[in-house]
This record gives structure tokens, C-alpha cells and sequence, in this order.
């Protein structure tokens, strides 16, 4: 079976030392080694990408079309911003699971619009790195 890709946009480099009051101390490499493991329950693989670069995130996905299952993507602050990347998630025609760490509605006010949730099969936030976990067992374990 094809990979997930799991996408994180700008600033989620910086998880462990950003804001642990808010994101919490797991780094990106503790949440990839996480999506690893549970994919690998279920004998599936993660294709990891993380970009400050929302043409970088673009090209990525344009790049998994034909070759990604599914997409697990935090687009950071890229999810309130970005027309781009949300008119590029529909080009690979797989299911897609927007992740939040924060829960960003207990938030501040532009963080409760998201161009990415409309899109997407299923939105998860608030559950801090579990939720890539729940993610990837969502696409999985999805029929």
C-alpha cells in the first residue's frame, strides 16, 4: 500500500523549544518516530516533510499525487493564511487529516479560521502529538 505523507509547515521545526507551554516538549523527530510506529501497526510506512516554505509544501504535495494514500498535514500558521496550499491538497485526491497540537478555537480569534478544514476528511485539534497518531490510525484503518 502507498505511504502517508505527513506534512508540517512553518515553525513546527522549532516543537521542544517553541512556546512547551503551548505545543508541549516533543520535538517533530519524537512526533515522526510516533506516526512510524502506529503506521507500522498496521504495516503502512510515513513519508515525513516539514518546510518554512509554503512552495516548498506545494511542491511536495503535487508531488505525492498518485504516490500517497493519505495526507496527515499541520500547515502551522499557513492554515489561516494560505489559499495556495489549500487549492494544492486537492490535487493528490487522497483523504486528508488537518492536525492541530493546540486546541486553536481556546485560541486567539484569527486562528479559528482555517482554509485547510473545509477540504479535509477529518480535522483533529487540541489533543497535542496524539493526534498524529490518531491521524494516521484514521487513514489506516479508513475503508
Amino acid at each position: 500500500m502507498s505511504p502517508i505523507l505527513v506534512l508540517n509547515g512553518p515553525n513546527l521545526n522549532m516543537l521542544g523549544t517553541r512556546q512547551p507551554e503551548v505545543y508541549g516538549s516533543d520535538t517533530l523527530d519524537d512526533i515522526v518516530a510516533l506516526c512510524e510506529r502506529t503506521a507500522a501497526r498496521f504495516d503502512r510506512e510515513i513519508v515525513a516533510f516539514q518546510s518554512n516554505s509554503e512552495g516548498a509544501l506545494i511542491d511536495r504535495i503535487h508531488a505525492a499525487r498518485g504516490v500517497a494514500s493519505g495526507l496527515v498535514i499541520n500547515p502551522g500558521g499557513l492554515t489561516h493564511t494560505s489559499v495556495a496550499l489549500r487549492d494544492a491538497l486537492v490535487i493528490p485526491e487522497v483523504p486528508i487529516v488537518e492536525v492541530h497540537i493546540s486546541n486553536v478555537h481556546a485560541r486567539e480569534e484569527f486562528r479559528h479560521h482555517s482554509y485547510i478544514s473545509p477540504i479535509a476528511t477529518a480535522v483533529i485539534a487540541g489533543m497535542g502529538v496524539q493526534g498524529y497518531a490518531a491521524a494516521v490510525e484514521f487513514l489506516c484503518t479508513r475503508g
